[in-house]
């Protein structure tokens, strides 16, 4: 194919197709909540909520479909900013975020969040340092923009390897929380549904690549947010008369201050280096919603801020989305969007644990009479409330509650039908399978263009350079799913590992191959190895209780080695050649052609010339 500036023209029907899609949704669900008033097969309602969704995003990645190299890799450069926003904040959060983090938000309060302010840290810092120049650049994958950065091979070649590793853990985190949620939905083996989540994502993400994942992830990432904003608004209206549960829980969390420690719940203090976010199962109320620090140390809620930020501001699988938009103006906007719908969702997400603990709060208050509330026990049947059923009176230790069910409980407590509950639990499955399509499509392309071309600078024919990643896509799910089954391990814990060790390994080279010229190839890959090598290894001391710090912060500790590496090695060695400096000056100007596609076209020239 050609490289260059051309016109690109953004399709104007994709608001209305995607409000086809989102009708689509809606109807689904009015569909199942008539249903059930019917008295319909419960187990066909929810095969409905698991399969129809999953069948429709298949069928958005099959019809764009595409083998040309731009559509491929970069979405033909032409997804609008707010398509491209609400797909970075749905692959930034993932079903952990949302579903984990919902958890995290009830049991520890104050101290979760980290979770929010790490993640909107992380895309205020891409869309300011990272994501404009990165456009500009326009390469299709992070390692490809530090080789062809520093003209550096190796440097591409051991990115490469460093980045595969936290992006498979993020990869098993969404696949394992996935098949939790679809268990709730369906009665088949974990096993099954992981594969069955896999070949779903091979499936949307081998038909064109990015082009494909970005149309199903859109539909994905407006089923989730559906979900989450439809159930929290009806419950903000029961319970508040308010539809905006964003603000209507602050007078819920105001009375929980005092109520919670009049029923057992003391105020709690922890070294400045814990760091207890609840891990996945069941888990007792210990702490007022409103104390900080109680779960979380001071020190280690900066540190777990910097970590989840520096992750996600140069996350792989992140990043390279902003290639897709049509000019550097349009990634700017597309952050600015991604900054507003992540920061409504993990808002909705606090919202949603305050209005939980209002309702556990009800259920121990010695000043109430007559029998436990009808909702504990249904919650008790579907496996997200456990306790003494026999009991007159409950206290706060003996109520114990699912962290990765806390959200699909509220709407049980609310009195709502069974349908609501199917509505959250395929949004968060939708949840699950954007970020675990967009780890597939960003290690796919890696691995094709970085690994196996990563000693040439030529790329191979544009069909076989399409096919060499389309078969990675099988490779890549078929890891991930091996190592979900293999492995299972807390998601909530995964994410955060693969965020210190990309943090800790890229954060640095990143930001100093825009802001800083002298920077060298050498800095750049001792900085990349020695970062995610230091990091791996705290964190692996980390469980196994050779050091004090949790491992959830441990890895975060390498980026000053890693930004000390860079710096150092590239004064001692000044090798940058006119060529590196001409990028750098060019990466800065917002303007122009890109890069990526620049330098193609010159190569492309070069071996026609030799023929």
């Amino acid at each position: 194919m050609t490289f260059g500036a051309r016109a690109r023209v953004v399709n104007p029907r994709l608001g209305t197709y995607f409000s086809i899609f989102a009708a689509l949704f809606t109807a689904l669900f009015l569909l199942v909540l008539i249903f059930e008033q019917l008295n319909l097969n419960e187990s066909l309602l929810r095969l409905a909520f698991f399969a129809g969704p999953i069948l429709i995003y298949a069928g958005i990645g099959l019809s764009v479909g595409s083998n040309d190299t731009l559509n491929y890799f970069a979405a033909g450069r032409r997804v609008p900013a707010a398509y491209t926003g609400l797909l970075l904040a749905a692959s930034a959060m993932g079903a952990t975020f949302v579903v984990a983090g919902t958890g995290a938000f009830f049991f520890a309060g104050f101290d979760a969040l980290v979770l929010l302010i790490g993640t909107l840290t992380g895309l205020v810092v891409m869309a300011i340092t990272l994501a404009p120049f990165y456009r500009k650049f326009g390469a299709f994958t992070v390692p490809s923009y530090l080789g062809r950065r520093f003209d550096s091979r190796p440097l591409r070649i051991a990115s490469a390897a460093v980045v595969a590793v936290p992006m498979l853990l993020v990869l098993s985190a969404e696949l394992r929380m996935g098949a939790e949620i679809g268990g709730r939905l369906v009665a088949i083996n974990p096993s099954l549904i992981v594969c069955v989540l896999a070949l779903s994502v091979a499936i949307i993400t081998g038909a064109g690549g990015k082009r494909s994942f970005t149309w199903a992830g859109v539909a994905q990432s407006i089923a989730l947010f559906l979900a989450l904003l439809g159930v929290a608004t009806a419950v903000s209206v029961i319970i508040t008369n308010l539809p905006i549960p964003q603000l209507a829980n602050g007078p819920i969390a105001r009375g929980l201050v005092r109520n919670e420690v009049n029923e057992g719940l003391q105020l709690v203090n922890v070294w400045p280096l814990a760091f207890d976010l609840p891990g996945d199962g069941f888990a007792a109320l210990t702490k007022p919603y409103m104390q900080p620090f109680g779960d979380v140390g001071v020190l280690s809620f900066g540190l777990a801020i910097l970590s989840i930020a520096a992750g996600i501001s140069t996350a792989p699988w992140l990043l390279p989305r902003v290639a897709a938009t049509p000019s550097v103006y349009e990634a700017r906007k597309a952050l600015g969007w991604a900054t507003v719908f992540s920061g409504l969702a993990l808002l909705t997400v606090s919202s949603v644990a305050i209005f939980m603990r209002d309702f556990a709060l009800d259920a121990v208050m010695s000043e109430r009479l007559g029998p436990l509330p009808k909702w504990l026990f249904e919650a008790a049947a579907a496996h997200l409330v456990s306790f003494d059923q026999t009991a007159a009176r409950l206290a706060f230790n003996g109520l114990h509650f699912d962290r990765d069910g806390v959200l699909f409980a509220l709407p049980i407590a609310t009195g709502l039908p069974q349908a609501f509950v199917y509505l959250l639990l395929a949004g968060a499955l939708a949840g699950a399978l954007v970020t675990a399509g967009a780890t597939t499509a960003s290690l796919s392309a890696i691995l094709g263009e970085d690994v196996v071309q990563g000693m040439s600078w030529e790329p191979v024919a544009p069909d076989t350079r399409v096919w060499i990643s389309r078969g990675f896509t099988g490779v890549v799910v078929v890891c991930g799913a091996a190592l979900t089954i293999i492995a299972p391990t807390d998601p909530l814990r995964l994410v955060l590992w693969a965020l210190s060790l990309t943090g800790a390994s890229l954060f640095p080279v990143m930001i100093l191959s825009v802001w800083w010229k002298r920077l060298t190839a050498t800095g750049a890959i001792a900085a990349v190895v020695s970062g995610f090598v230091t990091a791996a290894l705290a964190i692996l001391m980390s469980e196994i209780g050779a050091v004090s710090a949790p491992s959830p912060v441990a890895g975060i500790l390498a980026l000053p080695i890693s930004l000390a590496v860079a710096i150092g090695v590239s004064l001692l060695r000044q090798e940058a050649t006119r060529h590196t400096l001409e990028i750098v000056r060019d990466i800065r100007v917002p303007g122009g052609e890109i890069i990526y596609d620049r330098e193609m076209q010159r190569l492309q020239l070069r071996k026609h010339a030799r023929t």
